[in-house]
């Protein structure tokens, strides 16, 4: 059952984390959208990478293959937010793969056949297969259980999902080498000569002493400071480079009108888990039970000391048998639990199987025959060892002579779980699961605790028709009343709080306030500003009613756009303009820092020991034109009014303290090699990526 059970139940997850990871490890950043130009292309265009276009179907296909990967490591449904992640996950393969390829291309860049051998089974394996099949604390690799599942693999038949998932792995591994290739061969042409690492040294290490004054932006009152169309014109100019938007976003406000369940919804559904709890503790057969009556249909297994939510645990392992506990809730339902059975049973199980084939055996009855018929062979003498290697279909194990290692609660499926921790050492015991009929052995058990046997029946607690009737008649009514130019006006008069949603992307899920914020984004981008919602957004708890407020296109954004997160940056020019005259006419004459705050009616600061690579003066904040200008003064003369960022400046330089010479040269320029090397991935891919000129249209088909 070990590689069976671990296959079938485990590598789902494992290969899922594998191939989620495997190719991101040189994918750096995301991908720059072009939400402007998200309505163009053919019909089955989702992208466009250098030229290349990149297939709708293509891309649902490997979308697909990842939210279904990604629900088996997680082992839930797919939420908004999985399947958002999912999606840019898959984008970034798609885009990565085609920024790359014709550069490896180019290059002559090949990962062979003993390469990648030796990177899923040789010296020099791949981080994901270590960690997928290694011990956590030795990082020690299970060699035994990769063999195992790679044999398995190679016999199993086409089409089989595990085989699929592993070749996609493969394939991606291979193509994450290229890549790990290409930007090896970019980081060894970096270099740093001794000038880079003198030059590094000095403004980390010498040191300047000087004293300065000045005079806040806040001495100012706005009202005193009030920028013209010339002021925000040349601002907008200067800093033009700032501007510029990766993707189009857009900005909408909206209403939002509850429909969560009420505190009656909630009290209903309790009446009714109430009439539950009764029925379930005369419940015959609670299996069928749990079955009939809970949304989440959970399997009845023993469970250790800590393995069960803690209010409950502690229930469970202080109650007697037909214990009903509930109803309580968690995680937004209400749950009863009865305590089914307890024990105390071994912490672990050694044990072998024979695995049979109800398909090729002509049934599960001529299976379980079959094996009773093995069973009685091993009690007259016979090795189980030498059964398994001739009729086990278990190949991996058979090898083996059937054997599966030891295992703990919870590594195996109910069925031979149950069968292996209920049996005693020696027994041989039939069992059928959904993978065919097991003869099994057990060889050995281990460790003694109590354990305990829980059925849990769950409802959650939903909106009732009424209170969802209720709220979207609220916001169809709110909708009636809007007209061209008066959703404030509706909102108010209707005690509605207007929220907003900033710079959303085309392909957001979700905003500030809205979990699951889809349906509104598309409208978003079909709808021209001033436009309100002509239908009412049905998310989850609540419905909503918005309207688009302001779209930012793509490119350099122009000024009328960032007008208002200018607007302090540009009101301190002007209060600049004023301090600077202030202090340039307190400056006439003076021939020391200390006559010119006096003139000012301002303070001298002396400061201490600053060094150019981290301008930053005690007391203020982060003055990077300041220091700079420090660095470049001469000594004891009185400079001219600096503008920075918390005022404007003028000091004067008491002494620079030059360090002891650079006597290690080698070992500075490995320093700064070292930290360029950490920022080359995101600059090779940002400049791969700007020259590729990405095009992405998945918000047409999203």
């Amino acid at each position: 059952m070990g590689i069976m059970s671990y296959l079938r139940e485990r590598m789902g997850k494992i290969l899922a984390f594998v191939i989620g990871l495997a190719l991101f490890a040189f994918i750096v950043g995301e991908v720059v959208k072009s939400g402007g130009q998200f309505m163009r292309g053919s019909a089955n265009t989702i992208g466009e990478v250098n030229g290349q276009d990149i297939s709708n179907d293509d891309y649902q296909k490997r979308l697909d293959q990842n939210v279904k990967n990604m629900q088996q490591q997680s082992g839930q449904a797919a939420s908004p937010q999985l399947t958002a992640y999912a999606q840019e996950m898959t984008w970034n393969q798609l885009v990565s793969q085609n920024i790359l390829q014709k550069e490896i291309e180019k290059l002559g860049i090949v990962v062979g056949v003993d390469e990648t051998k030796d990177m899923v089974q040789g010296k020099n394996l791949n981080p994901q297969i270590v960690q997928a099949f290694g011990d956590p604390k030795t990082g020690e690799v299970d060699r035994a259980r990769l063999n195992m599942f790679l044999t398995n693999l190679r016999s199993a038949k086409p089409g089989d999902p595990m085989k699929e998932q592993w070749t996609a792995f493969v394939e991606q591994m291979i193509e994450a080498k290229k890549a790990e290739k290409y930007t090896a061969l970019v980081r060894n042409g970096l270099y740093i000569n001794s000038l880079d690492a003198k030059d590094d040294y000095e403004a980390r290490n010498k040191l300047v002493n000087f004293k300065y004054t000045v005079l806040d932006y806040a001495s100012i009152p706005d009202s005193k400071a009030v920028p013209t169309d010339a002021d925000y014109s040349a601002y907008y100019d200067a800093h033009k480079a700032q501007f510029k938007n990766a993707q189009e976003t857009r900005t909408f406000e909206y209403v939002a009108f509850n429909a969560a369940a009420s505190a009656a919804d909630s009290a209903v559904i309790k009446t009714q888990m109430d009439k539950l709890a009764g029925d379930f503790k005369t419940a015959k057969d609670d299996s069928a039970f749990v079955q009939m009556n809970a949304e989440t249909k959970r399997p009845l297994t023993y469970t250790r000391k800590g393995q069960l939510e803690p209010k409950l645990d502690t229930v469970m392992f202080s109650s007697a048998v037909g214990t009903v506990y509930g109803p309580f809730v968690s995680n937004g339902s209400y749950e009863i639990a009865k305590l089914v059975d307890t024990r105390v049973g071994p912490d672990s199980v050694k044990a072998s199987h024979i695995l049979l084939n109800p398909a090729t055996e002509g049934g599960v009855d001529k299976a379980v025959a079959k094996a009773d018929s093995l069973k009685k062979l091993i009690q007259g003498g016979k090795s189980f060892a030498e059964l398994a290697k001739t009729f086990s279909t278990d190949k991996g194990s058979a090898e083996k002579g059937g054997e599966l290692g030891t295992f703990g609660r919870g590594a195996m499926i109910p069925a031979f779980e149950d069968a292996a921790f209920n049996g005693h050492k020696g027994d041989l015991v039939v069992v059928t699961s959904q993978f065919g009929v097991h003869l099994i052995q057990i060889n050995d058990q281990k460790g003694s605790s109590k354990v305990v046997k829980v059925a849990i029946v769950d409802k959650p607690i939903q909106a009732s028709n009424a209170t969802q009737s209720a709220a979207y008649n609220k916001a169809r009514s709110f909708m009636s009343n809007l007209n061209g130019g008066n959703f404030d006006e509706v909102a108010k008069k209707q005690g509605l709080q207007i929220k907003t949603a900033n710079d959303v992307t085309a392909m957001a899920t979700s905003t500030m306030g809205l979990d699951n914020a889809r349906k509104v984004v598309k409208w978003a981008f079909d709808a021209e500003k001033g436009d309100f919602s002509d239908q009412v957004f049905d998310l989850e708890n609540q419905y909503v009613v918005a309207r688009l407020t302001q779209i930012k296109p793509e490119g350099t954004l122009p000024l009328d756009v960032v007008k208002p997160q200018i607007e302090a940056a540009v009101r301190n020019e002007v209060k600049a303009k004023q301090l600077i005259a202030k202090l340039e006419l307190a400056s006439n004459g003076a021939s020391s820092v200390d006559q010119v705050a006096q003139k000012v009616g301002a303070q001298a600061v002396p400061v201490q020991n600053i060094v150019f690579a981290n301008p930053v003066i005690p007391g203020l904040a982060a003055e990077y034109k300041v220091i700079g200008s420090v660095f470049g003064s001469g000594l004891h003369k009185v400079s001219k009014p600096v503008q920075g960022e918390h005022g404007v400046f003028v000091f004067s330089v008491d002494n620079f303290v030059n360090p002891a010479p650079l006597t290690n040269a080698v070992r500075e320029k490995q320093q700064i090699q070292q930290m360029l090397v950490q920022r080359a991935d995101n600059l090779i891919f940002d400049a791969l990526k700007d020259k590729a000129n990405v095009k992405d249209n998945r918000a047409k088909f999203l």
